[in-house]
């Protein structure tokens, strides 16, 4: 079974922030967790590296466009290296590739007809880099996004006939049982996407006369491609649509493409139509999200209260950044965060409940059994309680993109095995029964092995070091794998009996 996630390509124009983070580490944890339930994965991530932009910000910097696009690309290379993030390949919009791609993507819409030659005047937005009819503009006259007015401009280029895939869109996208039925989530922006095809397709402007950094067209060398036609086709270059055809053919189409909700139109209505017009496979699922506010307050570099990932980190470390950055409201309306929200849930569900739940089971077990899985009758009801907790809600959770649902269920599962030991009291057992403490302790190691699992997408390198700690002999990314498969816990858990334990440590040290 093969799965294709993409994050969109990230705009060269400015550093990674937390929005980027967010998308990413969002993709991230997906992929992981198709992994562990036998899926072969591609991860794509990349960079958008052409447009009027870089060429702007490329020449205040007295830097070539080239110089600026490699410089930045690395920077958000560095970032997703900070961060853990498990990418098959990163696309870059200047390589080779993927020049032969769209040129390839191009010269096949123009010998169909599909693109064809127009004077034009329309309302272009330098910030968004794409035209606007008025009627999509604010009562302001303004750009939702930018909040600056698009200015008149007036060319002779290429136009796609958009127009001519009305029909043909319209039932892929409302229509579950067309075979090529793409899902766009969330609901309520599906509902916008198909509000606005119902009002009708313009063509639209596939190419630019006055845009050197840029893709030249393969029939009009004169002309560039439109920054975002570009863009969107990485999604085929990066699979090896030019150079691996066998392992186009093996990943596309794309199982699910994630993105902020600005760009939905681009990646449900034009890049379907797109895809049509040269007799490809559509993408199964188009997901959005929405954008976030600091504290109530958008973020503006201008104001300061942009958050970077180097800031999580440096804060909550890099797993923990992780968890909380995709937890910490659902994924796809808009949300505000805070320095304050993301330290009370670090502190609720990482220092307090988590932590505690490691830190007190080692103690116990360095204290009565000198750090070793106690050896007894094998006692797996509590692990197999949290195991259908998990398989109740986690998994379906994991599966549709409802990753703080997931942690909540997480979350439960936790504080259960952390009410276990109160009700236990095996600090009260160590006066009385030995034979039950040891059972108990197993107990608590067992189940917190079945935790640990589930958790494993989320902060990979923690939840590696906490399967060593907790006397768990195997790999851990084996060990889920095969335990997802099937959800049988094997006959005597995963902590082996007498192994020897880890101290922990702090793992997670309460923040103020």
């Amino acid at each position: 079974m093969k799965f294709y996630i993409t994050t969109p390509i990230y705009y060269v124009n400015d550093i990674p922030h937390i929005g980027h983070s967010y998308t990413t580490i969002t993709s991230d944890i997906v992929a992981r967790w198709k992994r562990l339930n036998g899926f072969d994965v591609f991860f794509l991530t990349g960079t958008d590296e052409h447009g009027a932009k870089i060429a702007a910000a490329a020449k205040e910097r007295e830097k070539t466009p080239q110089e600026l696009c490699d410089e930045m690309s690395e920077k958000f290379r560095e970032v997703w290296k900070l961060l853990n993030i498990s990418y098959t390949d990163f696309i870059r919009t200047t390589q080779r590739r993927h020049f032969v791609s769209v040129e390839k993507i191009f010269q096949m819409l123009f010998d169909k007809g599909l693109i064809f030659k127009k004077k034009y005047e329309e309302l272009y937005c330098v910030g968004c880099e794409r035209f606007y009819a008025r009627k999509d503009l604010d009562e302001n006259g303004c750009c939702h996004f930018h909040k600056t007015k698009p200015v008149l401009q007036s060319e002779e280029n290429y136009f796609f006939k958009l127009s001519a895939f009305q029909n043909a869109l319209f039932e892929r996208i409302t229509n579950p049982n067309h075979k090529e039925y793409i899902e766009i989530q969330p609901e309520e922006r599906r509902n916008e996407i198909i509000g606005k095809l119902k009002l009708g397709l313009e063509d639209v402007s596939f190419s630019r006369t006055a845009v050197e950094w840029g893709i030249p067209l393969p029939f009009d060398k004169k002309q560039t491609s439109y920054v975002w036609v570009d863009a969107l086709i990485n999604y085929l270059t990066g699979i090896g649509y030019t150079e691996n055809e066998t392992n186009f053919q093996k990943y596309w189409p794309a199982d699910i493409h994630l993105m902020a909700k600005d760009i939905l139109w681009f990646h449900s209505v034009i890049w379907p139509a797109i895809l049509i017009g040269a007799g490809l496979p559509l993408p199964k699922k188009v997901y959005s999200h929405g954008f976030f506010t600091l504290n109530g307050s958008k973020m503006s570099k201008s104001l300061g209260n942009v958050i970077s990932p180097q800031e999580l980190v440096d804060k909550y470390g890099v797993d923990a950044a992780r968890y909380l950055v995709a937890t910490l409201m659902p994924f796809g309306p808009d949300g505000d965060i805070s320095w304050q929200g993301l330290t009370l849930k670090y502190n609720t569900d990482l220092a307090n409940n988590m932590g505690n739940l490691i830190s007190r089971t080692i103690k116990m077990t360095e204290k009565y059994f000198n750090l070793h899985v106690p050896q007894t009758v094998p006692n797996l009801e509590l692990a197999k309680k949290v195991a259908a907790i998990l398989k109740e809600n986690f998994v379906s959770d994991m599966d549709n993109m409802r990753l703080h649902k997931a942690a909540e269920t997480l979350q439960s599962a936790i504080t259960l095995v952390n009410r276990q030991i109160e009700t236990d009291a095996p600090w009260e057992l160590a006066k009385t029964d030995l034979d039950k403490l040891a059972s108990c302790i197993y107990a608590y190691l067992q189940a917190t092995d079945i935790i640990v699992m589930h958790l494993l997408p989320f902060m990979p390198t923690v939840s590696e070091k906490i399967w060593q700690i907790t006397g768990a002999g195997c790999d851990i990314n084996g060990a889920a794998k095969k335990y997802f498969e099937n959800t049988v816990i094997p006959e005597n858990g995963f902590s082996i009996p007498n192994a020897q334990l880890q101290s922990p440590g702090i793992l997670f040290p309460r923040l103020f």
